[in-house]
């Protein structure tokens, strides 16, 4: 779509998963100001669905579609593993680029895509899709003011069936950077002390079950419950605080607050339901990522809060591996 005012700018999908393909109908539909010019996928039946009905032509090669259509803007949705090559390819084609999480498998990856977009003049946004949710940005104005006091504890529950599409990394890796990233974002600090447990049951290579825990610098505690394990979706974040708690449903999009009666510290209070404005956060992130694009930044996720949210969860890889508690000069490496 095009505002009338400007050139629009011209966007390209690599990787046609199920996430892949929510990025072309975004792009092509939902964006004002974009235009959809290309997807790349080895697949040949994802890019006849991809291109159906739409003027976006179809590469089985990203590189041949960088160098034919020179986009502005680039999505990244292709597995982890390929995140590095992909981002620097279309970095040197001279596009904008935003990847979805985990922005890279290491460090060394991730830092080597930050330099490599600092260098080109490029921004780099990595897809933290859930801080786009207009349950979890009412929930943050509402703690920025103040509203449940100092923050007690603060719990998240993802859970899940089995994706059979994932194998380069496990449940750790590919779901709870969400939510690490979601807990510093909404805590503003950073952990101290983390632990993990975690069990492979049907993944063939990885780990399917997660729990960590966390202690913050600002003395709250963060719970994790993350598997791919369980029959239904559950998204939930918890934040329990000295005036009550906040229940958020990601999937819902609802935010309930339970209140401490006032001639108590702590009672059963009536929970109320608060109003939230319900919107698709894909939407949300890509058109905030365009507009950044189109005001010259700054992008809407720091890469380098992505790296951050990546290590922490490699860090609970470690603990759960070594049965040891991470904390020390040793988690400070991975917050510097």
């Amino acid at each position: 779509m095009t505002n009338g005012t400007s050139p629009p700018l011209r966007a390209c999908v690599i990787g046609l998963g199920t996430m892949g393909r929510n990025h072309v109908r975004v792009w092509d539909s939902e964006i004002d100001g974009v235009e959809l010019v290309g997807v790349a996928d080895p697949d040949p039946t994802a890019l006849r669905l991809a291109t159906e009905g739409r003027a976006a032509r179809g590469y089985r090669d990203a590189e041949a579609m960088l160098s034919v259509e020179s986009p502005d803007i680039v999505s990244i949705v292709a597995p982890t593993s390929l995140h590095l090559p992909t981002t620097l390819a279309a970095l040197a084609a001279g596009a904008h680029v935003l990847v979805e999480k985990p922005i890279a498998a290491t460090r060394g990856e991730a830092e080597q895509m930050i330099a490599a977009a600092a260098t080109a003049g490029r921004l780099l946004s990595v897809g933290h899709i859930e801080r786009f949710n207009p349950v979890i940005r009412e929930l943050q104005r509402r703690l920025a003011a103040g509203e449940v006091g100092r923050v007690f504890e603060i719990r998240a529950t993802r859970l899940g069936p089995f994706p059979s599409r994932i194998r380069d990394v496990g449940v750790v890796v590919d779901l709870a950077p969400h939510d690490l990233d979601i807990m510093r974002y909404l805590l503003r600090s950073d952990p101290i002390r983390l632990y993990a447990e975690t069990e492979q049951r049907i993944h063939t290579d990885h780990e399917d079950i997660f729990v960590g825990l966390m202690k913050f610098a600002n003395g709250a505690v963060g719970v994790l419950d993350i598997n791919w394990l369980t029959p239904t979706k559950h998204r939930t974040l918890t934040v329990t605080g000295e005036r009550g708690m906040f229940t958020a449903d990601y999937l819902a999009q609802e935010l309930i607050f339970w209140g401490n009666p006032a001639d108590a510290s702590v009672a059963e209070g009536q929970p109320v339901t608060i109003a939230v404005e319900r919107c698709e956060p894909l939407i949300v992130e890509l058109d905030e990522f365009a507009r950044a694009v189109r005001d010259g930044g700054p992008p809407p996720v720091d890469p380098h809060e992505a790296m951050v949210a990546l290590l922490l969860a490699r860090a609970m890889v470690e603990s759960a591996q070594t049965s040891r508690v991470i904390n020390g000069a040793t988690l400070q490496a991975v917050l510097a």
